[in-house]
């Protein structure tokens, strides 16, 4: 039977009826009416479940300055922009059902101008968060037709920043899709070497899992051959050799996926995205001037 993760056998998984996980699966159905995936493999930490699952009802359901629909709608904008069909999906059908606009679905240009006002912000959060200036937040708050107030705007932040997250989640855990979900494309993250989609199968879960291992195992090997190449070339100094191994890095692990400009692929989270080539960018390259970053103490 397939699991709720494609890395953990579903035997590890607590199910709806399992002792353990009970309270807190029940605690989940309440929230959300529903116990998806992710709430079934957070299971296996109940307290983070239990915690994760009060900061989604205050998030989507307790009174705020923000309407049911538009808070699914931020959910989307954001999921969108780490490409995790399976958070998209999911606030796709539950912004519908809270009585959103059915239009705005077919793509972000459909949504009212003060939703995609925030997809400067959206893609900056999502991507390089150290370039977000005090002008990012004016410019959104200044008064005007489609301005946001400062209530609205913390919580659309806080929604953005919470589903971001949330991505990394899902993708950590190979959480895969529930059966009534009738996606175009599975919630894995697109690899840079493979657009295959998680098989069916043990806990690794076919070829998604074996992708992931060999580009691990590619990287591991290459961080090999330069430590060996450290020791037979004379003249090379510590820092030469840092910047390559980041440049390997990079090249392996850093560079956005074009999955997402090909037309025919994940067309429910293309239409959700304005320049969709913006990605990672390491800010700490030695030999460049570093942008302006957040620092605290």
């Amino acid at each position: 039977a397939r699991g709720p993760s494609t890395f953990i056998p579903l035997g590890e998984v607590p199910q709806e009826g399992g002792e353990s996980s009970l309270r807190q699966l029940l605690e989940a159905f309440v929230s959300a009416g529903r116990v998806d995936h992710v709430a079934m493999v957070m299971g296996l930490h109940p307290q983070y479940l239990s915690s994760f699952w009060k900061t989604q009802y205050l998030l989507l359901r307790m009174d705020g300055p923000l309407p049911y629909h538009k808070r699914h709608y931020i959910a989307i904008m954001a999921a969108a922009r780490h490409r995790c069909s399976y958070l998209v999906g999911l606030h796709m059908r539950e912004f519908l059902q809270v009585g959103g606009n059915p239009a705005w679905l077919q793509g972000l240009h459909c949504a009212p101008q003060k939703l995609r006002n925030l997809n400067e912000i959206n893609k900056l959060l999502a991507h390089r968060p150290w370039l977000i200036t005090k002008e990012h937040i004016e410019a959104l708050l200044k008064p005007g037709q489609d301005s946001w107030s400062l209530a609205e705007l913390v919580q659309a932040l806080v929604l953005l920043t919470h589903y971001h997250s949330l991505a990394s989640f899902v993708f950590g855990c190979g959480i895969r899709p529930e059966e009534e979900q009738d996606l175009g494309s599975s919630c894995w993250a697109p690899s840079p070497h493979s657009d295959s989609s998680p098989a069916s199968g043990d806990s690794m879960g076919g070829s998604g899992g074996t992708d992931a291992m060999q580009e691990v195992e590619m990287l591991m090997e290459r961080m090999k051959l330069l430590q060996e190449n450290q020791l037979e070339e004379e003249g090379v100094t510590q820092e030469e050799m840092a910047t390559r191994f980041e440049l390997e890095k990079t090249e392996n692990l850093l560079v956005p996926s074009s999955d997402i400009l090909d037309p025919s692929l994940q067309s429910n989270i293309r239409c959700f995205l304005e320049d969709p080539e913006f990605g990672y960018k390491d800010f700490t390259r030695r030999g460049e001037q570093a942008p302006p970053t957040f620092r605290a103490q």
